[in-house]
């Protein structure tokens, strides 16, 4: 079957993204922009045209990798939930992320993304601003939910949702390292529900 132009420049598209995930897991701020096209058997031109750079590139592999990852958390936290279930059930599925096959991989993908990101005064803006646009993600699912009478508000809802990204990426380094491999999914669930206070929320 004729593939399209569309069909192509999609396939292109996703295998750029592939290789550069794993040139940046393995070689992290080394990761050369020749290596990646090599590996997904085109040339560096590719990535201009699809990607405008090399950074374009690793904007949207943040998006591509991260993207996921918060589906997987909107299916999870039922819009029937509290905010207090909804933190809890929110943290558990980050528990047990840890336990995926791939989770020390992913872990080295970060690290390695996060690396380039400190090395490169260009590439760290947007790298901040690709991961706070899914962190609104997080906030807008926790805005409105009711908590001790009242419903969050959007200024609450990301706050908490900032601290609950800190403190879950921590905890979830830690037991992906063998730092805190005793950790268990209520311990992460407690943990996250500690932050539901006034001083983490702030006011209305």
């Amino acid at each position: 079957m004729r593939v399209t132009r569309a069909e192509a420049k999609e396939r292109n598209r996703r295998a750029l993204l592939d290789a550069a995930r794993w040139i940046v897991a393995k070689d992290g701020h080394r990761a050369r922009l020749e290596e990646i096209a090599d590996r997904a058997g085109l040339t560096t031109g590719a990535v201009y045209s699809l990607f405008g750079s090399k950074n374009g590139l690793l904007i949207a592999l943040v998006t591509d990798y991260l993207g996921p990852h918060y589906d997987g958390i909107e299916q999870t936290v039922s819009t029937a939930l509290d905010l207090d279930e909804a933190v809890r059930a929110f943290a558990r599925h980050y528990r047990r992320l840890c336990d995926d096959p791939d989770a020390l991989s992913h872990l080295s993908f970060e690290i390695s993304l996060q690396d380039l990101a400190l090395r490169d005064p260009e590439l760290r803006p947007r790298l901040a601003a690709s991961v706070l646009a899914h962190e609104e993600r997080l906030a807008a699912l926790l805005a409105g939910r009711r908590h001790d009478g009242a419903a969050l508000t959007p200024r609450q809802a990301q706050r908490l949702a900032t601290a609950l990204r800190a403190l879950l990426v921590g905890l979830s380094q830690g037991v992906i390292l063998g730092l805190a491999h005793t950790a268990p999914e209520h311990y992460f669930a407690d943990a996250a529900r500690a932050l539901v206070t006034p001083d983490v929320l702030g006011p209305p």
